[in-house]
């Protein structure tokens, strides 16, 4: 190889740089299926267009991942060694809208929120940088903890079931649901008479739901957890990289060696199929939401100045300002590519950053080998259909642990804001974190507001970023000083 040529520009051979993408594809795999698999669930979506969801994201994961990689025109891409995925910060308000509003239409809303955000990221990513003043690690760690707090209910309800605020669900009677029944039968009968009705008769959910908090389901859980727990403890390299994949195909077999899993959709799916736009539905495009996912990829476009500020630390290739901008305007473009694609918002892997540590490999082809591997999982429906096919308690052992450690993240970083000499930032803290849990705790809080700002406010990933920020500004002000908010982006591993 000639000396003149950068690790990070040097092309590998193709066995080796096909299996070192490889690698990189699995250590995000977990995380990159996760999110289709949550937030199509929380829309009711039917299991095949579930599945869609997932080949959607692979292949648009892979599509942007060429594109940052390997470069587009001058206008974008920062051509380092950058693995682009769905990004977690994402998923909390999305599950928001779903729950306001299920099905294609909440699914139009979702896509053309991404859609509207994608526009808007392309648009501010030259002023991103400047903006890191108003992200002081105080200010970054509350928001990732809130998000990561905010998700464990996602991952406690695929565990238990799907409770109806805090409880476990209800259902309605069988006896009462089956006078009905019986009524309805006599009731075209010539002379018959109605059943005595029984007491307390009523076909709302009135009793506990038998199947909630299933004791085989909870195992299953924690065969899951225990897998990933033993894995990250006593496996090494790459092994421990990839344990919570690990964790969830372990739970696969165990569930399939039970006859939980089945494989019918995985049968009928085809083995190739295109991935075309707006195939689930058309977006609707509302401010309010176009607002609150904006909010969402600002900070995430923060966090991602950190991850390429530590590549060209690790690579030892320097970026300018103009690579930042070209990185940023890729995480806007993947996320418009996401909303056309009926799939989520976009933005670079922190955990295939640290493989790059890891591995000591800075060659961006690993990447672009990455992508390419993506791409193709993306056309391949049967291996969406299968991940579709995971019951949820698989998903939540791992999901503990992937919720888990995004809050985790934000703890670290605020490990490293100064409370002693600050006072102001434990208030800060404090009162960001109370706000961002006022949805979590009393969801119905809204009811007496106008009807208009609820999309804004059931987000308590906005309500904690909004106060984070302000409080940040009123007691502490603005720092010209950007440093602390560039080393708390670096650490953040919320994707």
């Amino acid at each position: 190889m000639s000396s003149s040529v950068h690790p990070v520009d040097e092309k590998l051979p193709l066995g080796k740089v096909t299996t070192l993408g490889l690698q990189h594809v699995l250590v995000m795999y977990a995380g990159a299926v996760a999110v289709p698999l949550i937030v199509g669930r929380a829309l009711n979506l039917a299991p095949e267009q579930v599945a869609h969801l997932i080949s959607a994201d692979l292949f648009v994961c892979g599509l942007v991942t060429l594109i940052q990689a390997m470069g587009a025109t001058q206008w974008f891409g920062i051509k380092l060694p950058v693995m682009m995925g769905v990004t977690f910060a994402s998923v909390a308000p999305m599950i928001s809208m779903a729950q306001s509003t299920g099905g294609q239409a909440g699914a139009g809303l979702i896509f053309g929120s991404v859609i509207g955000a994608g526009i808007i990221s392309l648009l501010i990513a030259p002023l991103i940088s400047r903006m890191l003043r108003f992200f002081p690690p105080v200010v970054t760690g509350t928001i990732i903890a809130v998000i990561g707090i905010s998700l464990m209910r996602v991952g406690i309800n695929w565990i238990f079931g799907n409770p109806v605020g805090p409880t476990a669900p209800s259902v309605p009677n069988p006896e009462h649901l089956k006078w009905l029944a019986d009524a309805q039968a006599n009731a075209g009968a010539p002379g018959s008479s109605l059943p005595p009705i029984p007491k307390g008769f009523a076909v709302v959910p009135t009793i506990p739901n038998p199947k909630y908090a299933d004791l085989a389901g909870v195992g299953i859980s924690g065969a899951v957890l225990v897998t990933i727990l033993l894995i990250a403890r006593f496996g090494k390299g790459f092994l421990a990289n990839v344990s919570v994949l690990a964790g969830i195909v372990v739970g696969g077999i165990i569930t399939a060696a039970m006859g939980l899993m089945d494989f019918n959709k995985v049968a009928k799916a085809e083995w190739f199929d295109l991935v075309l736009p707006f195939e689930i539905a058309t977006p609707v495009f509302d401010p309010i939401l176009i607002l609150t996912m904006s909010l969402v990829m600002v900070v995430v476009m923060i966090e991602s100045v950190g991850m390429f500020l530590a590549l060209s630390d690790m690579t030892g290739k320097e970026v300018s300002q103009d690579d930042l901008t070209r990185g940023l305007r890729t995480d806007g473009l993947g996320t418009l590519l996401g909303g056309i694609f009926n799939t989520f918002p976009y933005t670079s892997f922190s955990q295939n950053v640290g493989l790059v540590a890891v591995t000591g490999v800075k060659s961006r082809w690993v990447c672009v080998a990455g992508g390419v591997i993506l791409i193709i999982l993306g056309i391949l429906p049967k291996m969406a259909a299968l991940i579709e096919s995971l019951p949820t308690v698989v998903l939540g052992g791992a999901g503990l642990v992937m919720f888990g450690m995004v809050a985790a993240t934000g703890i670290r970083i605020l490990s490293n804001v100064d409370f002693q000499k600050n006072r102001n930032n434990a208030m800060i803290v404090a009162v960001s974190i109370g706000v961002g849990m006022i949805p979590l705790v009393a969801p119905n809080f809204r009811q007496w507001m106008p009807h208009a700002i609820h999309p804004l406010i059931e987000s308590g990933i906005l309500l904690a970023s909004l106060s984070a920020v302000l409080l940040n500004i009123f007691f502490n002000g603005t720092s010209a000083d950007t440093s602390a908010a560039v080393r708390a982006a670096a650490q953040a591993d919320a994707h």
